[in-house]
């Protein structure tokens, strides 16, 4: 069965996301998750959940950041407060959370996201037997690879279909020390994720902002695997996320939608290359106008792929 996971970027959107079928909402608080388009307090979580499960849908709270001793006791009560409201699912990616989760009698499943090093089955099992309900896959793994992992994962795997890609964090606040360096303001750009870094290669730019985890900077290209998507249910790979974390307003409502459209064609047997052409032909026209799309890692030849 086919599982649309999709961020929102408030309560409202959450909520408009569920109406258009969404089966798990992403939600989180910038202190415990990575890279949320909103950090949701508790009680905002709580409305979501009430919400997501009076349509006998889910919501999946983030606390997949890297937890250093400041915050490391910090996550006990969260993760407590996370169950109190019935939240379904945390994702974890930090060995530490998950013995603490493991050791605080809570009725929480979790979801292994590990990001960047979740890369092979045998990783992905390891978690599994430990009580992992499923796991992110790196969003750098390309379709050749992901057929062998298909075949030896115990564990569904969520694959990001449509949205950005991390390709750096850093705990240090590398936007305000280079503008402290330079001896400037940080621009409001920052606080609104509209800043890129470039290189001297202009077809390259990067968006970098700051938050409470430190710098993430993002690939030039969003991806958008919508024609791929006959090979990912080929493989079993039916759990799909959107990130809409550069995506705002109704413009990711509705780009969610085309892909609870191609769900509803796979279900039925209705898809076909004319489905998935339209389809994708109205995500480019919804999807935001400075911001470019290729399938990221899918298509690559392995061997061409190098670790730096």
């Amino acid at each position: 069965m086919i599982q649309i996971i999709a961020t929102a970027e408030s309560v409202e959107q959450g909520k408009q996301l569920i109406d258009r079928g969404v089966d798990y909402l992403y939600v989180g608080e910038d202190e415990f998750g990575l890279r949320l388009p909103h950090s949701f307090s508790i009680d905002e979580i709580e409305e979501l959940v009430r919400y997501a499960h009076a349509q006998e849908k889910k919501v999946i709270v983030a606390v997949n950041a890297i937890l250093h001793n400041d915050r490391v006791e910090k996550v006990r009560s969260y993760l407590k407060e996370v169950d109190r409201i019935n939240a379904d699912l945390v994702t974890l990616g930090d060995p530490g959370a998950i013995r603490i989760l493991q050791t605080s009698d809570l009725d929480l499943g979790y979801i292994y996201d590990a990001q960047t090093m979740v890369t092979s089955s045998n990783q992905i099992n390891f978690f599994a037997r430990r009580g992992a309900s499923g796991s992110v896959l790196a969003r750098e793994i390309p379709y050749e690879e992901m057929v062998d992992i298909s075949k030896n994962v115990e564990i569904p795997v969520e694959t990001l279909v449509y949205g950005a890609t991390c390709i750096h964090q850093s705990k240090r606040n590398l936007v305000q020390n280079y503008f402290n360096y330079v001896g400037k303001e940080v621009p409001e750009s920052m606080d609104s994720k509209e800043l890129f870094v470039s290189e001297h290669n202009e077809d390259n730019h990067y968006s970098i902002y700051e938050d409470i985890n430190g710098t993430h900077v993002f690939a030039t290209d969003d991806v958008n695997l919508m024609e791929q998507l006959d090979k990912l249910v080929d493989i079993n790979f039916t759990h799909w996320k959107l990130d809409g974390i550069f995506t705002p307003g109704e413009a990711f409502v509705d780009i969610a939608s085309l892909f609870i459209e191609a769900r509803n064609h796979f279900e039925q047997g209705t898809w076909n290359d004319d489905v998935k052409h339209a389809l994708n032909e109205r995500l480019h026209e919804l999807h935001p106008a400075e911001r470019s799309l290729d399938e990221g890692f899918f298509l690559k030849d392995p061997d061409s792929i190098q670790s730096s």
